[in-house]
């Protein structure tokens, strides 16, 4: 078993792992430790535990000391620096004719390095504007591009669910999300209803998406025909918090009769239920895909971060295009 300490920077969710040096460590109390980066500054996220050793990268880099008076008023002063700081560079920026955002910027605990992040379209070339700095705050400049994502997860926001934006508090990494999920849990297709502050997919599709897959496998697929303790009827839509299957039974008079049944009153085949994994790819996106949901996937398809890498160079347009040939 190791003995750590669970810290974090910046007030992310995500915890790295250090070793005790001596004493308790109280959560929510500071501490200077060294990273890739240097010396930093961090808050305890848990004291002192026991993990396994697998859990534990080893070699752990021990916690160099408790923050004292003074770290905490160099923390302090160097936040007071970053407005001053983002004010400078954005000058200075628009001075050099770059196409760039700036999100945010940070200095480091020693003071002798500010990073800079932007987004960008495309590729900077930046060599001038680092120059430019350099010779304005006579520390070490580095400029750090990021995606859009993570441009939401520096600022911040209120999520379209009125809660503080996931990837900004409790989320420590980023997870897979794809329109799939939210076809899987029955929600709508509308960009708007399912696209956060950043306008990408919202990050929370993941977190229910493992039981709305497995619920899946268990009910019988809409428009299939199964036999209820009414008679045999059609499918027409499947609960999936509840497990109720809504079955439209026509009933000898010809009148058709909706009526709602327990999943276990529901007799089917197991073909029915629809199998994910071994689904064909389909020939056209008509069942799929509506005219109003191709700019938002076309403008996802642009944003991806594998696009740089494929060997032909394309636009919004043309993917948008291609979208609508397969409907």
């Amino acid at each position: 078993m190791a003995k750590i300490v669970g810290v974090k920077f910046k007030n992310t969710a995500k915890v790295y792992y250090f070793a005790p040096s001596d004493g308790s460590y109280e959560p929510g109390s500071g501490v200077v430790v060294e990273t890739a980066r240097g010396m930093e500054y961090g808050t305890v996220a848990f004291g002192v535990k026991e993990v396994p050793d697998e859990e534990v990268v080893q070699p752990l880099k021990p916690i160099v000391r408790k923050a004292t008076r003074r770290d905490e008023e160099n923390v302090k002063r160097n936040e007071e620096r970053t407005p001053e700081a983002m004010k400078i560079a954005a000058e200075k920026i628009a001075r050099h004719g770059l196409k760039m955002k700036l999100v945010g910027c940070e200095f480091t605990f020693d003071g002798k390095k500010v990073v800079f992040y932007f987004t960008a379209d495309g590729r900077v070339d930046f060599r001038e504007l680092v120059k430019d700095l350099a010779s304005s705050f006579h520390i070490r400049i580095e400029l750090r591009q990021v995606g859009i994502r993570d441009e939401t997860k520096l600022l911040g926001g209120i999520a379209p669910c009125g809660r503080a934006c996931c990837c900004s508090g409790c989320m420590s990494d980023f997870k897979k999300v794809s329109i799939k999920m939210a076809k899987t849990q029955g929600l709508s297709l509308n960009p708007s209803k399912i696209s956060g502050l950043c306008g990408r997919l919202m990050c929370c599709l993941e977190y229910e998406n493992y039981y709305y897959s497995d619920a899946f496998k268990k009910v019988p697929k809409v428009g299939s025909t199964v036999e209820t303790p009414d008679g045999k009827g059609t499918v027409v839509s499947n609960n999936m918090l509840t497990m109720v299957v809504k079955v439209k039974i026509v009933g000898s008079d010809g009148q058709e009769v909706y009526k709602d049944f327990p999943l276990s009153d529901v007799k089917f085949r197991r073909g029915n239920a629809p199998e994910r994994e071994k689904e064909e790819i389909p020939a056209d996106l008509k069942e799929i895909v509506k005219e109003e949901d191709i700019p938002f996937l076309a403008e996802s398809a642009y944003a991806d971060a594998c696009r740089p890498g494929n060997p032909k160079d394309t636009s919004v347009e043309e993917i948008s295009a291609l979208y609508r040939s397969l409907l």
